[in-house]
């Protein structure tokens, strides 16, 4: 008898339960095409289109053909290509990006904090710098990487790109996520919103409260 209120209580609470939306680790379908603009909540990703909606380019992106433009203070340009540039990876979890160099230029330290990246140098010469935690105790991994060679970055490290050739460089990556995320760090530090308290900084740092505003002042 007492087993049968426990069944009976058990199917009443999934009666009385709201509707979960929850996440599989493998696609449950060949596509899923993003709906960008698709208004339900999910967990993962973005709803899936219907399929009769989606066209038949989603498996296709000339996007990272073009070289973006490197007139920029870092001198350098990124172009994405994750799942809001191109729908056809939702629940993939996969994304590339395209960077491109002038002489000298740097993409600057920074995270990915949802994706291993690993990259080629399609042209030039490019400093590579992996840094490990402090349980390797900041160790800095500095390589450079030329036209042809490849490069990977664990999920989570902070890392850089910088040109040292005297020709353009430019190099093609690809991530283990739709939406491999970016933090860049100076930006993130110096630029943002709300500012972090520059008190907090100068501690940090080790620095004058000057110099803080000084770098605040260029993000």
């Amino acid at each position: 008898m007492g087993c049968s209120k426990l069944i009976a209580g058990m199917f009443t609470m999934l009666l009385l339960a709201p509707a979960v939306l929850a996440t599989d680790p493998d696609p449950l379908q060949d596509f899923c095409v993003a709906d960008l603009d698709g208004k339900t909540v999910s967990v993962n990703g973005h709803p899936c289109k219907p399929m009769s909606e989606a066209g038949d380019d989603f498996l296709f992106s000339s996007k990272l053909a073009k070289a973006g433009n490197t007139s920029t203070p870092n001198g350098s340009a990124v172009t994405e290509l994750d799942v809001a540039e191109w729908p056809g990876t939702n629940t993939l979890g996969v994304s590339m990006n395209r960077v491109d160099f002038a002489p000298g230029g740097t993409n600057p330290p920074h995270v990915h904090p949802r994706a291993t990246e690993i990259g080629i140098v399609m042209k030039g010469e490019l400093l590579v710098g992996i840094l490990g935690s402090l349980d390797s105790g900041n160790k800095l991994y500095p390589r450079v990487v030329r036209a042809g060679e490849t490069f990977l970055i664990p999920r989570g490290l902070m890392h850089f790109q910088f040109s040292v050739g005297k020709t353009k460089a430019s190099m093609v990556v690809s991530f283990n996520s739709q939406n491999p995320g970016i933090v860049f760090v100076p930006l993130t530090l110096f630029g943002s919103n709300p500012p972090i308290p520059t008190p907090v900084l100068t501690k940090a740092l080790r620095v004058e409260a000057g110099v803080v505003e000084l770098l605040k002042s260029k993000f």
